[in-house]
């Protein structure tokens, strides 16, 4: 019997949460690889644990090649995505869940190679560019959730017109919770940026502004709890019109 075109189709390629399945076991792979790098990196300058005196001493400074690292790492990360999905809006998606995903797992891997981070209090140097940011590490694996929330929701959305499309408030609401959370990581970097490079590899923050990070973060789920709502009310509006049989 020959098969309708559009059935072979949808017999070839694979369903979404299958797609979501292997890009979550490649950030899950590409978090370990990360950890052991950490490893390698931090025990050349016996920084296990970075938030000590001389945090980035000049003996483990490779300059370009790890801001580089780290470009590539989000470039990887983006182009698994972009394989993935099916559409822009999908695409996006398989990204976000990667990165959230890479981003819990890092810290996963980091304690058993480690014995670092000893509570998700712990400070980090969270990423390099275009400044050092420095958080506690439950600071960034919150936002890697929301990414995986946000990312899961919006892989489903492969065909146009099928996702729910953001207002300009939720829009504007998402936008100013990233700034804000990038302010809260970088603002002592920020503060010492003018004296110079050297001040940057000393800085030691003293405190983490808690108050504005939740801010942000409240900010940063709007996006997602809006989405999740017209998604669960389009699928009910669905539901309610099939025929009964």
């Amino acid at each position: 019997m020959l098969l309708h075109p559009m059935q072979n189709t949808e017999l070839e390629q694979p369903n979404h949460w299958s797609r979501w399945a292997v890009v979550v076991v490649f950030a899950t792979a590409m978090a370990y690889l990360e950890s052991a790098v950490v490893l390698y990196l931090r025990t050349l300058g016996d920084r296990l644990e970075p938030y000590q005196p001389n945090p980035l001493p000049p003996a483990i400074d490779f300059g370009y090649a790890e801001l580089l690292r780290e470009a590539a790492t989000i470039v990887m990360l983006a182009m698994v995505g972009w394989l993935a999905g099916r559409s822009l809006r999908a695409r996006f998606g398989y990204f976000l869940v990667a990165f959230g995903m890479w981003d819990i797992f890092y810290y996963v891997f980091l304690k058993p190679l480690t014995g670092w981070p000893r509570t998700l209090l712990d400070w980090d140097v969270l990423f390099l560019i275009p400044l050092p940011w420095w958080g506690p590490v439950i600071a960034p694996m919150c936002i890697a959730a929301l990414m995986v929330t946000y990312g899961t929701l919006l892989s489903q959305c492969e065909r146009k017109g099928e996702g729910p499309s953001l207002g300009w408030n939720v829009r504007l609401a998402g936008g100013a919770g990233l700034a804000l959370a990038l302010y809260a990581f970088m603002a002592d970097a920020i503060r010492v940026a003018p004296e110079g490079k050297r001040a940057l590899q000393d800085m030691l923050p003293a405190r983490f502004n808690w108050p504005l990070f939740m801010a942000a973060l409240l900010l940063m789920a709007a996006p997602v709890l809006s989405t999740g709502r017209e998604m669960l009310r389009r699928r009910r509006q669905a539901a309610s019109v099939q025929p009964d049989h």
